[in-house]
């Protein structure tokens, strides 16, 4: 997909945020009406380690690392999720999305369900420490976008991630 593309439907996807809030379990419906574990809104940018539009502050926050196999939030990478929380609580108008990523292993089915997961329990430790939940989108890239391409333990950590983005009124 072309970045200009890309840009496009992030912009969509950031405009419509506040009409994407229609529950299905605990599923949040994405800016085209699918649930968000169904289809991603994009691809990575050539060279830029980050998937949001120039409407979404990027790069802001580290990255939330994961185990294998795992959605749960470590005590070790929980200061991360405390930044968030700051930076949310400071600027009351912000809105977030978390985006659940993993490594190549498994099939993009099983993937995708476990990057919602991941993002849904970020989503959770922030709703945890007192932000409302109406302001934090999640939506799921399973393997499609990985940190780091290579094929070997040290890149599938990097890959095994949720990563943030500002919405800016």
């Amino acid at each position: 997909m072309k970045k200009s593309t890309l840009a496009i439907l992030l912009a969509a996807a950031t405009l419509a945020l506040p009409a994407c809030n229609k529950k299905k379990g605990d599923q949040f419906a994405g800016v085209d009406g699918d649930f968000v574990t169904s289809t991603p809104l994009g691809e990575r940018f050539e060279g830029d380690s980050n998937f949001f539009s120039d409407s979404v502050a990027k790069g802001q926050f580290s990255p939330v690392y994961f185990g294998y196999d795992s959605y749960a939030v470590s005590p070790a990478e929980a200061s991360k999720v405390q930044q968030v929380v700051t930076a949310l609580k400071d600027t009351p108008s912000n809105r977030l999305i978390v985006a659940g990523f993993t490594d190549e292993r498994g099939t993009q089915e099983y993937n995708r369900g476990l990057g919602e997961r991941r993002a849904q329990a970020v989503r959770q430790a922030l709703i945890d420490a007192g932000i409302a939940a109406d302001r934090i989108q999640t939506v799921s890239f399973g393997s499609e976008m990985p940190a780091d391409p290579a094929s070997n333990e040290q890149a599938w950590a990097l890959n095994r991630r949720a990563e943030f983005g500002i919405v800016k009124n």
